[in-house]
Order: structure tokens, then C-alpha cells, then sequence
């Protein structure tokens, strides 16, 4: 017995092992799944949706060639296509049926475009020689872009490397199992060996013994013979009927009562049984657009946008101040560069902090043109007010600019906003409800600026904390007028900017808004022969220390609200403001 135990071990163990090691050989499935796509096509661009990429799990490889030189970058598909625009391009997508990647030429008017590099667009970019290739886990709805120089045909040649799962996690078990089995027939054929070998003695033949013997038989007992027909069993085809009807009987009776289950109670008791019924109900669905930008693509537009100010703020470049800002922001920006060229003494714009953000808010869209609401702060000065920007991407081919910079008021409190990864609507200018239309805020403030409480629109905005009403409000205009001399009179004048007015909602159906207003003073003399003299970025602006004629001086005021819900009882409160001068020249009659 000991020697089958064994044998049945060591054929066990043998099996085991035979397949626990063939899982990881010659049972072993591929590593990855290939799929290629070839087409000579002259178009500009090619476009692997993301259908493709996420046609198999757990990342791809994407190998690009067919081009010298291949600029490649992956971004949402809604980007990348608006990206594209009207341009012909290949477009890469996936066939389910046949398992391999199908190479489709989407027509359109334009046949070039410019260069992929440094777009705000992409969540990461890629340049190479003859042949690029890199690793990526990317979702359904980010697409791959990629082109030779804008004009070349773009690569052509895409190849999708998706890795499998080949792993054999029973391989191990199943190894050290025949391994323990083996030492276990090991163990036994040892034991029988050894037991065979102490069980062996001396052989002799045992003595026969002597028979025993006979005992005498005893006589037969032979009974009378009974009344037959008394003890006899029923026979013929009655008796056998008799006999087998018990049979039944005690069978129905089984059935009967092993078929009274819980399905035809209800039969039994006259109550139909209950069917759950599936009622349907329609809801109308709300479509929700995606933010315009990731809460990465964010941080490094803030962080290029601080880069790029920051040069130029130093080589006091226009062109390249361009590249970033725009609107109100880039009209003072440039203002401010023509004043230190001419007087380097003269303080710069403030700076724009590349974070950290501590507030983004995107705009819900995923057309042209954005928005894109940000606060940064720095955290190593605590006495450098945190900044509020409000960026705009103008198309798909265009980065985000700042349109408004403004440092945050001392005591302002941001009201609560969507998550970044949500975003927010963006009010149109006569939307209803905020407490205000987003178009008729900057004519209403700069009516407070120059009537205070005699405005209209006065009990509408709050007082206590705005230091712009302070500082350029009608006290201020008023201590300006009597501090002029006899010979000279100045008179005042607003009207909103040609900034565009940005409202983002809020969570309590309130808005964010950034208006532009332009502040308007001309200083002129009372009598002939009298001068008007000027000094600091005045003069610079305009190129002179006095002028006979007299001097207009205009002022941007970029502005930050938050706008209550119309339900709300508060009042509009000024955020934030920037202020400085824009133009200097001489007075002319009309």
C-alpha cells in the first residue's frame, strides 16, 4: 500500500508541474495585441481618435513614421479637432471586426497648418526624427495629433501597441504543490523500502497437523406436510395486480407532497402569484459641457503666461507681452513700457505670480472663444495681494491671453464656485439672474464714481471696503478740482472700456464679472498765454513737460464684481481693481 500511495504522488506531482511549468511556457498567451495602419496620403495632418487608442486596456504604444520630421501631441478630441478645423487630415480610427486600424482622409478646404509647438491645447507634446514613439494611458476621448512640418504630408505609418495580460497566477501554486507532492512520494517510497526491509525473516515450512475427526451425521428433519391452501400466496394475474397497487399508491402520495413547494401556494389558496412589472420613466437629460481646460493645462498656462511677462516686462517687449495678455490687460502693459522707456526711474505693472493657484474656475464650453477664471497667490509674501485673472483663448489655434489682471481687495471673499474639474457657465451680457446685467455693471459703477449717492444706481453696490470709490470717487474729484491753481480748470468724464465683460456663474446663481471702465480727465488753462504743466508717466506719454493747450489724460480701471443672485438681499461687491494710465495728449477743441 505504502508503494501505490507514493507511485499515485510522484504521477501527481508530475502533473503539477507539467502544468504548472506549461502555463508559463508553451501555454502562455501573447504579450501584446498589434495593430497597423498604412496610407499614402498627402494631407497636412493625422488624427488617431480615441476610439482607437482606447480600443484594448492598459495604456498603448504609439509608434508614428513616414515623415522626416514628426511633431506629435495628444488632447481631448473636442481640442484636437477644433485644432484641425477645416483642414484635410487622415484620420486613424478602429475596426472591431477585423481587429486593425483603419486610415480614412476627411477632406476640407485648407491644406496646411501651422506648427503643433506650445499650444495650450495639448496635454503633452512629442518632436522626433524619422520615427517618434511614446507610452501613453489615454481615455476614449483624447485624441492623438500629429504632424511633419505643417505643410509635408504628415506621418502616415501608425502603429498601436497595447500590452496583455499574459500573467499565470496558478503557475506558482501549482509548482510548489507538485514540488510538495514529490517530496511526499519521496517520503513514502522511503517508508515502504524501509519496512519491506525490516519485515523480512526466516522462511520454514510449518509442521502439518493432524485431521480431525469425523463427527456423525444427524438425522433430517422432515416436517408434516400443512393445509396448502391455508398458507399458499395469492397466485395468477389478480395476485400480482394486488401486490404492485401498493406501490403506487405510496408513490403518489410521495409526489404529492414533495411537489407542495412555495411556486403553486398561490395556486392552491386561489391567489395569483405576484410579477414584479419594470415601469419605465422618461427624464430629460441636461447635457453638461466639459470645462475648457484640465486643472493641469492651468497651472502650466499660468506658469508660461508668469514666464513670458515676466521677460518681457524686463526687455519692456511688446511683441512679446502680445503673445500673453490682451484686451485692457496688454493696453496698460503697453502703456506702461512707452512710460519707462522714456523714464527708467518709473515703477513697472505688477508682476503676474506663477502660483500657486488657489482658485480656478473654467468656463463650460467646447467652442471658441473661452474663458478661464484664476486666482494666484503667493504663499512667501504674505503682503503681495493675491492676483485674479481672467484669461481668454480667442480660437483653437490661439493661446489663453490675460484680458484681466487684478490684485484682490484686503477683506475680499470669493463666493463659492464650482469644482475645476466642473466649471462654470458663462452669463451672457443681458442675463437675468444676477442682481445686475452683466453689460450694465460698468456704466453703474462709473456713475457711482461720479455722483456718489446721488447716483441711481448707488444703493445697488456696497460702499464699505471699496478703496477704488475712494480713491478716484467724487470726494476725490472734488479735492482734485480745489487743488488745481485759478488758471487752469479740469473736468471729468467715464465710460465703459472696449474690454469684453466676462460673467462666470457662481453657485448661487450670482456671477463673477470683469468689466473695463476708462476714466477720462482733461486739464485745460482758463486764460491765454497760460501752461499746463505735467510731470511722471504723464510727460512721458506724452512727450513734453507743458503744454498751451492742455492735457488728456485717460485712465484704465480693470474691474472685479461679484454680482448676487437677483433673490440675494446683498449688494454688488468690488473684488479687485487695477487702475493706471493708458494715454496722455494734448487737448483739442471739437
Amino acid at each position: 500500500m505504502r508503494f501505490v500511495l507514493a507511485i499515485i504522488s510522484f504521477v501527481l506531482a508530475a502533473v503539477l508541474m507539467g502544468i504548472g511549468i506549461g502555463q508559463r511556457t508553451i501555454f502562455a498567451g501573447p504579450d501584446e495585441v498589434v495593430a497597423k495602419t498604412s496610407q499614402a496620403s498627402p494631407a497636412a495632418v493625422t488624427v488617431i481618435d480615441g476610439s482607437a487608442l482606447g480600443a484594448h486596456p492598459q495604456g498603448q504604444t504609439v509608434t508614428l513614421s513616414g515623415a522626416t520630421k514628426i511633431s506629435a501631441a495628444y488632447g481631448r478630441t473636442t481640442d484636437v479637432l477644433g485644432w484641425v478645423g477645416t483642414t484635410t487630415y487622415n484620420h486613424v480610427t478602429f475596426d472591431e471586426k477585423t481587429g486593425k486600424l483603419v486610415s480614412k482622409v476627411v477632406e476640407g478646404d485648407a491644406t496646411e497648418v501651422p506648427t503643433l509647438a506650445g499650444s495650450d491645447l495639448w496635454l503633452k507634446e512629442y518632436n522626433a526624427v524619422d520615427s517618434l514613439q511614446f507610452r501613453a494611458n489615454l481615455p476614449d476621448d483624447v485624441s492623438v495629433i500629429a504632424v511633419s512640418n505643417g505643410v509635408d504630408a504628415a506621418p502616415a505609418d501608425v502603429t498601436i501597441r497595447w500590452p496583455l495580460d499574459n500573467s499565470t497566477p496558478w503557475s506558482g501554486p501549482l509548482l510548489a504543490a507538485g514540488a510538495a507532492l514529490l517530496l511526499l512520494g519521496l517520503g513514502l517510497l522511503i517508508w515502504a523500502l524501509t519496512h519491506m526491509r525490516n519485515s523480512r525473516g526466516p522462511r520454514r515450512t510449518p509442521p502439518k497437523q493432524p485431521k480431525m475427526p469425523k463427527l456423525p451425521r444427524q438425522p433430517r428433519y422432515k416436517p408434516k406436510k400443512a393445509n396448502a391452501k391455508a398458507i399458499a400466496a395469492p397466485k395468477g394475474r389478480r395476485a400480482t395486480r394486488r401486490s404492485i397497487a401498493v406501490v403506487p399508491v405510496l408513490l403518489v402520495g410521495a409526489l404529492a407532497l414533495t411537489g407542495c413547494t412555495t411556486d403553486i401556494l398561490p395556486a392552491l389558496t386561489g391567489k395569483a402569484a405576484a410579477t414584479p412589472t419594470a415601469t419605465a420613466t422618461e427624464t430629460p437629460t441636461t447635457v453638461v459641457l466639459p470645462p475648457a481646460v484640465t486643472e493641469a493645462q492651468i497651472v502650466s498656462i499660468v506658469r508660461d503666461i508668469s514666464t513670458v511677462t515676466a521677460k518681457s516686462d524686463s526687455d519692456l517687449d511688446k511683441k512679446l507681452i502680445a503673445t500673453r495678455m490682451t484686451g485692457p490687460a496688454l493696453e496698460l502693459r503697453l502703456a506702461n513700457y512707452t512710460v519707462r522707456k522714456a523714464n527708467s526711474k518709473l515703477p513697472g505693472a505688477t508682476a503676474i505670480l506663477p502660483g500657486p493657484i488657489k482658485l480656478s474656475l473654467p468656463q463650460q464650453t467646447d467652442t471658441w472663444p473661452r474663458s478661464v477664471f484664476v486666482v494666484v497667490q503667493d504663499e512667501t509674501d504674505t503682503t503681495v495681494a493675491p492676483m485674479a485673472l481672467m484669461l481668454v483663448q480667442a480660437d483653437a489655434r490661439s493661446n489663453y491671453k490675460v484680458e484681466y489682471a487684478t490684485p484682490l481687495a484686503a477683506d475680499a471673499v470669493i463666493p463659492g464656485v464650482a469644482a475645476a474639474n466642473v466649471g462654470a457657465a458663462q452669463l451672457g451680457l443681458d442675463n437675468k439672474f444676477p442682481q445686475m446685467e452683466p453689460g450694465k455693471i460698468a456704466a453703474a459703477y462709473g456713475d457711482i464714481l461720479m455722483k456718489d449717492k446721488a447716483s441711481t444706481s448707488y444703493a445697488s453696490f456696497q460702499a464699505a471696503g471699496d478703496e477704488l470709490r475712494t480713491a478716484v470717487g467724487l470726494a476725490a474729484k472734488q479735492a482734485t478740482k480745489k487743488a488745481l491753481p485759478k488758471t487752469a480748470k479740469i473736468t471729468f468724464t467715464n465710460s465703459p472700456g472696449t474690454g469684453d465683460v466676462i460673467a462666470l456663474a457662481t453657485n448661487n446663481s450670482g456671477a463673477l464679472v470683469t468689466v473695463q471702465l476708462n476714466e477720462t480727465e482733461t486739464v485745460t488753462p482758463v486764460s491765454s498765454g497760460a501752461a499746463i504743466s505735467s510731470k511722471g508717466a504723464v510727460a512721458s506719454l506724452l512727450g513734453k513737460a507743458k503744454s498751451t493747450k492742455g492735457i488728456v489724460t485717460t485712465y484704465s480701471d480693470q474691474l472685479l464684481f461679484y454680482v448676487p443672485s437677483a433673490e440675494e438681499p446683498s449688494k454688488i461687491v468690488l473684488l479687485g481693481f487695477t487702475q493706471g494710465l493708458i494715454s496722455a495728449k494734448e487737448y483739442k477743441k471739437k
